[in-house]
C-alpha cells in the first residue's frame, strides 16, 4: 500500500513560492503590465484637472500602481500556479502552435497602441431604411471571381507590404491594405455620363483606374473579395464607399498598429482610424477613395443602406 506523506496548507504555500527577490521582480512585471492598460482607460475616461507638471495624472497612475501591486501580493501563491501554467501553454504553443510568446508580446503591443490612439468608432445606425441604389447591377459588376480582377489583387500584393513582418493570422488584412493602396494610388475620378447612372464591372475598371465613387467602391469591393477578404458598400445617399469587415476589438488594435505604425505611418500621422460597428458587434474600416489611408475620414456621416457581398 502506497501512502503519501501529509503537506499542511502552509507547507504547500512554502512549496509553490518561489524564492525571493524573484517573487517580487515577478509581481512588479506583471503590476506594470497591468498598470499602462488600466491608466489608460483611466486617462482617457477621467477629467483632467489642468495641474501644473500633469501631476493629476501622476498621482493617477501611482494610485492604480499601488492597488494593483497589493491586490497582485495578497495573490500570490495563487498567482505563480497561474503563471506557471500560461508558461507551459505559451511554450507549448510557440513550439508546436500558432500562438506563442511572440503573438502574446503583439497583441499586448497592439492593445497599448490602440488604447492611446483613440479611434474613432461610428455606430450603424440608418436613419432610413432605403433600398440600395443599383443592388442588382452592382452586385453583378463585383465581379470578383473575373481571372482579370484576381490577377490585379494579386499583384497589388506584390506591389505593397511584401517584406513585412507578419503572424499568418494577419496577413489576409495586411493583403487587402495593399489592394487599397494600389487602387489609390492609380484611381482618377472620373463623373457618369450627364443624366445617367453608369455602373461599371470591376474587370472593366481595370483597363483605365478611372470612373465615379460606385465604380471606385465596386473595383475595391471586387480585388478584397478575390483575395479572401470581406467587404461591404455603404450608401450615404449621392455617395457609395467599400469598407472592410475587420473582426472584433483585438483584430481591430492589430489594425491599428499596422496602419499607423507600418504600413501608411506619414499618411495617417496625427490622424484617427474611422470605422463602424454594426449590430453583431463587427468592426468594419472605411476604404473611401477620399481617404488617403485605410481608415481616413468618411465622407459622410449618414448611412442610408449597406450592402455587403
Amino acid at each position: 500500500m502506497i501512502t503519501f506523506p501529509k503537506i499542511s496548507l502552509q507547507q504547500l504555500k512554502e512549496k509553490l513560492s518561489l524564492p525571493k527577490p524573484w517573487d517580487s521582480v515577478i509581481i512588479l512585471t506583471l503590476n506594470i503590465l497591468i498598470t499602462i492598460p488600466v491608466f489608460i482607460i483611466a486617462h482617457q475616461n477621467l477629467i483632467e484637472l489642468n495641474w501644473p507638471f500633469h501631476l493629476d495624472r501622476i498621482l493617477l497612475f501611482t494610485f492604480i500602481l499601488i492597488v494593483i501591486q497589493l491586490v497582485l501580493r495578497l495573490m500570490k501563491t495563487i498567482l505563480v500556479v497561474c503563471i506557471f501554467i500560461y508558461m507551459l501553454v505559451l511554450t507549448y504553443g510557440t513550439l508546436f502552435g500558432n500562438y506563442g510568446f511572440q503573438r502574446v508580446f503583439d497583441d499586448y503591443r497592439y492593445m497599448i497602441y490602440a488604447m492611446a490612439e483613440n479611434p474613432k468608432p461610428q455606430d450603424i445606425i440608418i436613419s432610413k431604411l432605403l433600398p440600395f441604389p443599383n443592388k442588382s447591377k452592382i452586385i453583378d459588376a463585383v465581379d470578383y471571381t473575373n481571372p482579370k480582377v484576381r490577377n490585379f489583387a494579386v499583384y497589388a500584393t506584390t506591389q505593397h507590404f511584401k517584406n513585412i513582418k507578419h503572424t499568418e493570422k494577419d496577413r489576409r488584412m495586411i493583403q487587402c491594405f495593399a489592394v487599397f493602396a494600389e487602387i489609390k494610388k492609380r484611381w482618377n475620378y472620373v463623373n457618369d455620363p450627364k443624366g445617367s447612372e453608369y455602373i461599371a464591372y470591376a474587370s472593366e475598371s481595370l483597363q483605365h483606374f478611372s470612373g465615379d465613387c460606385d465604380d471606385h467602391a465596386i473595383l475595391m469591393a471586387a480585388c478584397i473579395k478575390a483575395i479572401g477578404g470581406s467587404p461591404r458598400l455603404i450608401h450615404t445617399g449621392g455617395h457609395i464607399y467599400p469598407e472592410m469587415l475587420i473582426g472584433n476589438n483585438s483584430d481591430l488594435e492589430t489594425a491599428i498598429y499596422l496602419i499607423k505604425e507600418v504600413l501608411f505611418s506619414a499618411e495617417s500621422k496625427g490622424k484617427d482610424i474611422h470605422y463602424h460597428i454594426d449590430e453583431r458587434g463587427k468592426i468594419w474600416l472605411n476604404l473611401d477613395y477620399t481617404a488617403t489611408y485605410p481608415g481616413g475620414p468618411f465622407m459622410k456621416e449618414e448611412i442610408l443602406g449597406e450592402l455587403t457581398l
